[in-house]
């Protein structure tokens, strides 16, 4: 799968059956090329203008599945940055 098909898939949180946004950046240890996790923009500041609040950064290890439009996840809120 490229980055590019990986941007249109929503994600989701398991735990709370939360929607998070779409993927929009991905985090890879330079090292190994392997992907450390995926990161979601947050909402929109006063209509997408001031730039966003948070953004969810999900460890690939939290990823529970990855389907045809969507990406499940457990997430616990203490992996949003801010």
């Amino acid at each position: 799968m490229r980055m590019s098909e990986l941007k249109r898939h929503e994600v989701i949180n398991v735990c709370d059956c939360r929607r998070l946004g779409f993927v929009g950046d991905l985090e890879f240890d330079p090292c190994t090329g392997q992907i450390k996790a995926i990161v979601v923009p947050g909402p929109g500041c006063i209509c997408g203008f001031l730039g966003r609040e948070k953004e969810y950064v999900i460890p690939f290890g939290n990823i529970c599945r990855i389907g045809d439009d969507i990406v499940l996840v457990k997430l616990e809120e203490k992996t949003r940055r801010g």
